[in-house]
């Protein structure tokens, strides 16, 4: 597994070690831009306080290990250690070390991207291979080998009983790469991808793409075939390449649907719809909200106003209509919740949502 380990002076290339302290230490030490003796001094104390158990120094976790530590300043001006470590919710594809004057995120904002996932196949002469990608996570699910008899030259009989013999084993090739694909992309009788790339060499994917034993699940989730140079793990780098246009524009034709359904109860006038954020609020607060759609570039900001010497307190949200909409699961009178009848807490936080 990876490590993104940070530090609050200058930045180091960082590598997994059995134990975290002694590599971070030699790093720190035989770093040439950290020359100042109170650079290094405080670098080692807040490598110092990691103290992170034997497990994590000898078992970097499955996800990788993110660890935050140094000294900070509070707002009101005292300095305060900092020691976190934690395995991130999904893989870490980044072995970094930084010292800094800050703490870097930017490979755990990386997580929170989109994390819609598709699955690919790989299959040519020589085998199949089976993986998915998320975001900028590629996994390889499974892949096997085969051998399959080439085209003999001979004439007479033997052609006849060679080319059969030839057809029978591409034929249960193509059926074990259509089982494996079922098993690995089929969860509780329904796809658990959002959408199926085919990419091989010859005419193995389009065979595979077209045969009656690829399961009509999968065949309703293929979004591109693409040819490919090579098999393997190469040849799945490649079809990632290849796709990458495609898989952008389902993600456009997913959010496009999303809208349409919520234009369609409105026009339906079914009542299970809200618009607007003190709305989409009252309805989050109330568990009504089915689909939850956010404007992800509108920032919205909420003032609470206090009257002095007064327990009472007022909520002013600045409402844009398009802000934050939603789905309902089922109709609500908003003209009756104007009244008043649902309050917020001080600390609502729409990402507990």
């Amino acid at each position: 597994g990876d490590i993104y380990f940070t530090s609050t002076s200058e930045t180091l290339d960082y590598k997994t070690s059995p134990t975290i302290n002694n590599t971070a230490v030699t790093s720190n030490t035989s770093n040439d831009n950290i020359t100042k003796q109170n650079e290094i001094n405080s670098v080692l104390q807040a490598v110092d306080q990691l103290n992170l158990d034997d497990n994590h120094q000898t078992n970097v976790p499955t996800n990788g290990l993110v660890v935050y530590c140094g000294t900070i300043v509070t707002e009101d001006g005292k300095e305060k250690k900092v020691n976190i470590d934690f395995e991130p919710f999904r893989p870490v594809n980044t072995s970094l070390y930084l010292c800094d004057n800050k703490f870097h995120t930017e490979a755990l904002v990386a997580l929170l991207a989109d994390d819609s996932k598709f699955g690919f196949i790989v299959v040519d002469g020589n085998g199949a291979l089976f993986g998915t990608l998320s975001g900028n996570t590629r996994e390889v699910l499974h892949k096997f080998t085969v051998e399959l008899p080439k085209k003999h030259g001979r004439g007479g009989q033997s052609a006849l009983r060679f080319a059969r013999l030839r057809m029978e084993k591409r034929h249960n090739y193509v059926r074990k790469v259509a089982e494996t694909a079922t098993q690995l992309f089929i969860t509780n009788d329904r796809p658990n991808i959002e959408g199926l790339i085919l990419a091989g060499i010859a005419d193995f994917k389009s065979d595979l793409g077209q045969s009656d034993m690829f399961d009509q699940r999968l065949q309703a989730k293929l979004i591109k075939i693409v040819d490919i140079s090579y098999g393997g793990e190469t040849g799945f780098n490649q079809a990632i390449e290849l796709a990458t246009d495609t898989l952008s524009g389902v993600k456009f034709i997913q959010e496009k649907k999303l809208i349409q359904r919520y234009f369609d109860e409105i026009s339906q006038d079914s009542g299970k719809y809200c618009f607007g954020v003190e709305d989409t609020l009252k309805s989050l607060e109330m568990g009504a909200v089915e689909t939850l759609v956010v404007w992800e570039n509108l920032s919205v900001n909420r003032y609470v106003l206090k009257v002095p010497n007064s327990e009472v307190s007022f909520y002013i949200l600045k409402s844009y209509w398009f802000a934050s909409v939603g789905i309902l699961r089922y109709q609500l009178d908003f003209n009756h919740l104007a009244g008043g009848d649902v309050d917020f807490e001080d600390d609502f936080n729409l990402d507990d949502y």
